[in-house]
C-alpha cells in the first residue's frame, strides 16, 4: 500500500485547545482515519519548528490520501500542511533503472 510523509503545523487555537485538553492526537486521529478511509498512521512524532507533527501514513491510493489531507485541512486545526508520496525501495530501484531511457537535455 502506498505511503506518504504528512507534515502539519497547528493553528494557535488548536494548540491552546490541546493544552487545555492534553491527548495523543496520533491515537485519536489514527482511529478516525483507519475507520473512515482505510488509512493508517504507521509512525510519527510531535516536533517543534516549522511543523508540529510528522507522520508516515499508509493509504490505499493517492486519491484517498488527498481526501485525508483535505478533510484534515478543512477541520481548521491546521494552518499549513505538506504531503509527500514515498517510494518503496523496489520502486526507487525501478526508477533508477528507467532513468537512462528518459530523454532530457538541459538548457545551456
Amino acid at each position: 500500500m502506498p505511503q506518504y510523509l504528512y507534515q502539519a503545523a497547528y493553528t494557535p487555537e488548536s494548540l491552546s485547545a490541546q493544552i487545555n485538553n492534553p491527548q495523543d492526537r496520533f491515537e485519536v486521529v489514527g482511529r478516525q482515519l483507519e475507520q473512515s478511509a482505510g488509512a493508517k498512521i504507521l509512525a510519527g512524532g510531535f516536533s517543534f519548528g516549522e511543523y508540529d507533527i510528522v507522520a508516515i501514513v499508509e493509504a490505499p491510493d493517492d486519491t484517498t490520501m488527498a481526501a485525508v489531507a483535505l478533510a484534515i485541512a478543512a477541520g481548521g486545526a491546521i494552518k499549513v500542511a505538506k504531503t509527500t508520496p514515498l517510494l518503496s525501495g523496489a520502486q526507487w530501484v525501478e526508477a533508477l533503472k528507467k532513468a537512462p531511457s528518459i530523454t532530457y537535455r538541459p538548457a545551456r
